[in-house]
């Protein structure tokens, strides 16, 4: 017994002993691990604010390529660029290591971690992935514009845009998916600030995209094209803006650009005994078969497509040319042009300049020069003055995008291709001239104009318009309230014959037809004019009900339409929307005035 009493109580020493070790290596381990822990913490510190140095030098960097790129400075913009990305890759790179990754798994910062991940890698993605390309094209465009061959640059940029875009909403789609609520304030704002850069910059993306693909073939990349140009005149409104008066045909071979002839559509095209295409049943019920029969009237409809078509034939039957596109511009768009360019000198009067431009095409002339040859010879000096001045010693060429870019928005600057590929692209921007053919959940009404004069007294026409939205009815469809105000400030006497015209309403009194395109699948219900019910005549053009209104307006009056209409069933009945106005370019911008609506249900 003694004996089995001592190995016991030497076992229990031993295993006391085992014990006592183990214990220390458990403490020991834990302690290696706490230092381990605590290391990775310093290091994950140290890293966060290193990507959070360089994503701040990165947001400056940013402000500066803005700078760069709005004064059209390409090299600054570059160089910035350059600088972005080096700041953009070691972002990305401190957020893509073990330790970033380890920190992520924590319970409170982990969120955070994540979402700075996520913007270091996006921000990376722009800077090294949709910039150059932009740049790309944009550096091509310029070159071109300055008269040197950039088209390569832009048709190598094509297929890189196209993947930016893909690129950018991708990253769209990861930040809307990412939990917002737990971050911290100013990781939430960055991601905030992110999200919104990426809505300005997605809807560049596709355009330019579509512009680098288009462009080159257009200007001639890979054989010459050959492009009829009208100048419409504001002073007789038609729907597109003007009437078709002054045309040249320009040559673009290799992004080259040359002025092959000059003409005027009352001396060159005249009118023809019958419509030079078969015309729609709808658009001829609405605006007869004068826009098939007389050069001037083409525009009636405000679907440029349909008036570029008939205008190229028109030209063909008189000159023997086929050409390969239509393209429609104005004295306001030129005038921005001017803004860029710098004064342009014309022979037989004063330098066209910014300011002076549209008084001068639109109105002095008429005052000044008496007869309609002399007239169209002046307008073709002009055309050609600005054209050489565009096409040779320009430079700077930093303030030309931003003057196109508003010419087009404004509608003053229309497009159309004679190829059917290039012609479905163009029917996608904001130069095709058309309404939609779907409002979807936005609805469109179209306000259009239409001199009934035979005059030039559509210098002297004001124009305002405001559409608002009304109560919701059960079919998803919704009221909607137009109204239109138009003036004449022309004077009561001192016009020449060359102004008055025809004088269909009186000498000095200014007739419109008002065009109401109602949004599709919409109706009109009723009208007043001056606040007295009034009849309206009906038609219907490419899917819309339209109803036409004639204003006449002796110098000094005003008058005021009303419709109330509704629009076809929406998609989406119970989600807000603003209602979208698109109106004839004039010579003033007009003043417009959409009102967004409520949501429709409880």
């Amino acid at each position: 017994m003694h004996g089995s009493s001592t190995e016991i109580t030497g076992a229990s020493a031993h295993l006391r002993s085992l014990l006592r070790t183990r214990r220390r290596k458990v403490v020991l381990a834990v302690a290696v691990v706490l230092l381990l822990l605590a290391g990775a913490g310093v290091r994950l510190m140290v890293v966060a604010e290193s990507a959070a140095g360089h994503l701040r030098r990165a947001a400056t960097l940013v402000g500066s390529l803005e700078t760069a790129l709005r004064a059209g400075d390409l090299a600054a913009a570059r160089r910035t660029t350059a600088d972005l990305r080096r700041q953009t890759a070691e972002a990305r790179s401190d957020t893509s290591g073990l330790t970033w990754g380890m920190g992520r798994s924590a319970p409170m910062a982990g969120d955070d971690l994540t979402a700075v991940a996520a913007v270091a890698r996006i921000v990376d993605d722009l800077a090294t992935r949709v910039l150059p390309p932009m740049l790309d094209v944009a550096g091509g465009l310029q070159s071109t514009l300055a008269g040197r061959d950039g088209l390569a640059a832009v048709t190598g940029a094509a297929p890189r845009l196209a993947a930016a875009d893909s690129l950018v909403r991708a990253a769209q789609a990861r930040l809307a998916a990412l939990d917002r609520g737990g971050l911290d304030g100013r990781v939430r704002a960055a991601v905030q600030r992110l999200d919104d850069a990426l809505r300005r910059v997605a809807p560049l993306l596709a355009p330019a995209a579509r512009a680098a693909k288009l462009l080159p073939a257009m200007l001639g990349a890979t054989a010459p094209r050959t492009y009829l140009v009208l100048f419409q005149n504001l002073a007789e409104v038609r729907a597109t803006g003007g009437m078709p008066g002054a045309f040249v045909v320009l040559r673009v071979d290799k992004g080259a650009i040359t002025i092959e002839r000059q003409g005027a559509a009352a001396t060159d095209i005249r009118e023809f005994a019958a419509p030079v295409l078969p015309l729609d049943a709808d658009q001829e019920d609405l605006h007869t078969d004068r826009l098939g029969r007389f050069p001037a009237d083409v525009n009636l409809t405000p679907d440029f497509p349909t008036a570029a078509a008939l205008y190229r034939e028109m030209y063909r039957l008189r000159s023997g040319q086929t050409v390969d596109g239509v393209l429609a511009t104005d004295p306001v768009a030129l005038a921005y042009l001017l803004q860029a360019t710098g004064p342009v000198d014309v022979a037989g009067g004063p330098p066209l300049t910014a300011p002076t431009a549209v008084r001068r095409l639109l109105s002095e002339v008429y005052l000044t020069i008496a007869d309609q040859k002399s007239q169209d010879a002046f307008f073709a000096d002009a055309a050609k003055a600005v054209f050489d001045k565009l096409t040779g010693a320009l430079t700077d060429t930093s303030k030309l995008v931003p003057a196109l870019r508003k010419a087009a928005d404004e509608r003053r600057l229309l497009a159309w291709s004679a190829h059917p590929e290039e012609q479905a692209e163009i029917a996608a921007t904001v130069f095709a001239g058309t309404l939609p053919a779907d409002d979807g959940a936005r609805p469109t009404v179209g306000v259009f104009l239409n001199d009934g004069t035979g005059a030039k007294l559509g210098y002297y026409l004001t124009r305002e318009a405001e559409l608002s939205a009304g109560e919701c009815l059960e079919d998803g469809s919704r009221h909607l309230r137009l109204t239109v105000k138009l003036g004449s400030t022309a004077p009561t006497s001192g016009l020449p014959r060359s102004v008055l015209g025809l004088g269909l309403a009186g000498d000095y009194t200014v007739r419109t037809n008002v065009m109401v395109y109602m949004p599709t699948g919409g109706a009109p219900v009723d009208a007043t004019q001056d606040g007295a019910p009034v009849d309206y005549g009906s038609g219907f053009e490419l899917g819309r009900t339209v109803a036409v209104f004639t204003v006449d307006l002796k110098p000094g009056q005003s008058s005021t339409l009303a419709l109330n209409l509704i629009t076809g069933p929406l998609p989406s009945p119970s989600a807000a929307f603003t209602p979208r106005l698109v109106t004839t370019p004039g010579i003033a911008p007009w003043t417009l005035r959409l009102q967004s609506a409520p949501r429709c249900g409880k």
